[in-house]
C-alpha cells in the first residue's frame, strides 16, 4: 500500500518544484571591541549557492564539518536570516515575508534537529513537545490535541500511553523518533533533517532512517537531508548535492553521483567509504593540507589549496556550475559543459 502511495507521490509532483534556493548567502560578522565594537570581517558560512528540490524527492546535502550544511538548512527556514539571495517556496519568496507572514509558513516547513536530547525541553512531557505546534498554529486543542499526539506517537513508533513522560525517560533513538513526531505533527510539507542519525549507534541509525522513509511514503514529504555518512545519504536520497567551503562543487541523481563522481573532492569523499567487499573498494584519495578558513577563503576554485588535479586557471578564476548530463551539475575547470553553457543547478 504505501508503494502505491509513494508512487502516487512521484507520478504527481516530479516535475513540480517546491522549493527553489537562488544565490543563497549567509556571512557572519566578525567583531572587534567591548564597547565600540566593529566589523573587522565576515565568516562566509554560505556563499552564493542555487539548487532546487521538488515536491516528493530527497535531497541529501553532504560534506566536511564546517562546510556550511546546516547553516544553509536553519538559513531556508529562516532560524537564521540570509544575508542575501532568494528562497522561493511553492513559488513565493520567502525572504519577503513579515513575522505574521512567516509564522503562519512554518507550519510547512518543519526541523528535525541533530541532537534527539538538547533539543527537548527537558521540563515538558513528550505529549507537550509533540503538541505544542498545536497550541501555537491553533489547529487543535483540549481532547483533540491529545488524540492527535498520540496517534504520531504511534506512527514513529512509539507507546501512546508514554505521552506523560518525560525525555530523559527515553533512549536516544526514542528521542529522535519524539523530534519526528514534532516535526509532523502540523503536516508539513517540507522538513530539513539536520544529521538527524550522527548521534545515534548505527543499529539505531537504520530503524530512524527506515522510519523517515516510510513517513515520506505515507505522507509525500519532501526533505533537505544533510549529513556527513554518505552511504547513509545514499539510501535515502533521490538527489545528492555535495558541498565545500559554502559552496556547491556537485549535485546529481544518487545512482549517478555515486557511480560517477566528477568534482575531484566528490571523488575523495567517496574513496574514504569504508566497502567490506575489497574487489570493489576504491583506491584512497589523500587530501593533503587543511580546509581552509571561511573568513578568508582562497581565490579562484576554492579547493584547489588541496586539489591533486590542480591547474593555473584554479587559482585564478572561480569554476561555475556546468551542466554535464542529465540532473548532473559541476563547478570544476576539468569538466566541460554538455551544452555548452553554464546552467544553474
Amino acid at each position: 500500500m504505501r508503494e502505491g502511495v509513494r508512487s502516487l507521490v512521484a507520478n504527481n509532483f516530479q516535475d513540480e518544484i517546491l522549493l527553489d534556493v537562488k544565490n543563497l548567502k549567509k556571512y557572519f560578522p566578525i567583531t572587534k571591541g567591548i564597547i565600540f565594537s566593529r566589523e573587522i570581517g565576515y565568516v562566509q558560512a554560505v556563499d552564493g549557492i542555487n539548487f532546487q528540490i521538488r515536491q516528493g524527492e530527497t535531497l541529501g546535502l553532504v560534506g566536511e564539518s564546517g562546510c556550511g550544511k546546516s547553516t544553509t538548512g536553519r538559513a531556508i527556514l529562516r532560524l537564521i536570516e540570509p544575508t542575501s539571495g532568494e528562497i522561493f517556496f511553492n513559488g513565493q519568496n520567502i525572504l519577503q515575508l513579515d513575522y505574521r507572514q512567516m509564522r503562519v509558513l512554518r507550519r510547512d516547513m518543519q526541523i528535525i534537529f541533530q541532537d534527539p536530547f538538547a533539543s527537548l525541553n527537558p521540563r515538558m512531557t513528550i505529549g507537550d513537545i509533540i503538541g505544542e505546534p498545536l497550541l501555537i498554529h491553533r489547529l487543535a486543542n483540549g481532547k483533540e490535541r491529545k488524540k492527535r499526539v498520540q496517534e504520531l506517537l504511534e506512527i514513529v513508533g512509539l507507546n501512546p500511553e508514554h505521552i506523560n513522560r518525560y525525555p530523559h525517560e527515553f533512549s536516544g533513538g526514542q528521542r529522535q523518533r519524539i523530534g519526528v513526531a514534532r516535526a509532523l505533527v502540523s503536516n508539513p510539507k517540507f522538513i530539513v533533517a539536520d544529521e538527524p542519525v550522527s548521534a545515534l549507534d548505527v543499529s539505531i541509525q537504520a530503524q530512524v532512517i527506515n522510519l523517515l522513509h516510510d513517513l515520506q511514503r505515507e505522507f509525500g514529504l519532501t526533505y533537505l537531508f544533510i549529513a556527513h555518512d554518505l552511504s547513509v545519504v545514499r539510501h535515502i536520497s533521490d538527489r545528492v548535492a555535495v558541498m565545500y567551503l559554502g559552496k556547491l562543487v556537485e549535485i546529481a541523481d544518487s545512482d549517478i553521483l555515486y557511480q560517477s563522481a566528477k568534482h575531484p573532492y566528490t571523488q575523495a569523499l567517496f574513496s574514504a567509504v569504508p566497502i567490506p567487499d575489497l574487489k570493489h573498494r576504491q583506491k584512497r584519495i589523500v587530501l593533503e593540507g587543511d580546509v581552509p578558513s571561511p573568513v578568508n577563503p582562497p581565490s579562484g576554485c576554492r579547493f584547489h589549496p588541496r586539489c591533486p588535479c590542480v591547474m593555473t586557471i584554479c587559482r585564478e578564476k572561480e569554476p561555475k556550475i556546468l551542466k554535464v548530463e542529465d540532473n548532473h551539475y559541476v563547478a570544476c575547470h576539468l569538466i566541460k559543459s554538455s551544452s555548452g553553457g553554464l546552467s544553474r543547478a
